[in-house]
């Protein structure tokens, strides 16, 4: 007998839930860590990018496994990743950074996070892809 649809969508819904609730602990201690090591805003916006970068690298192993496996994906990258990296913490830290005076190190923190962001996630993904090849 086959399974109902809500089943699914359920067991879809509990990956994300349980990807989400570490990738949000990790995130808050990284915030965390960012205002008591470096202080201030300035800890915000670094403890943003690294969770940026770090989300973005393992959205880039994650993508990166052959063949797919879209309940890993569910797991990792849009519950674990997701609330890990959140666009509007990124937003928030840098308007605060840039309210406060600091507007050309918002800018920088805000190439340097699509930049490496984008670099961070292809080489997990390269990573990834070569180490499967042998």
């Amino acid at each position: 007998m086959a399974r109902p649809a809500w089943h699914h969508e359920a067991l879809e819904l509990g990956l994300v839930a349980a990807g989400a609730i570490p990738g949000a602990l990790l995130r808050w201690q990284l915030e965390t860590l960012g205002h008591s090591w470096v202080g201030g805003l300035r800890g915000a916006a670094e403890s943003d990018l690294l969770a940026n970068l770090l989300g973005s690298l393992l959205i880039g192993v994650l993508f990166g496994i052959r063949p797919p496996r879209p309940r890993l994906l569910l797991l990792g990258a849009i519950g674990f990743c997701g609330s890990l990296t959140t666009f509007s913490s990124w937003m928030l830290e840098l308007a605060r950074a840039w309210s406060h005076g600091q507007g050309p190190a918002a800018l920088s923190v805000l190439v340097v996070s699509l930049l490496g962001g984008v670099l961070a996630f292809g080489l997990g993904y390269g990573a990834i892809r070569l180490g499967t090849r042998r």
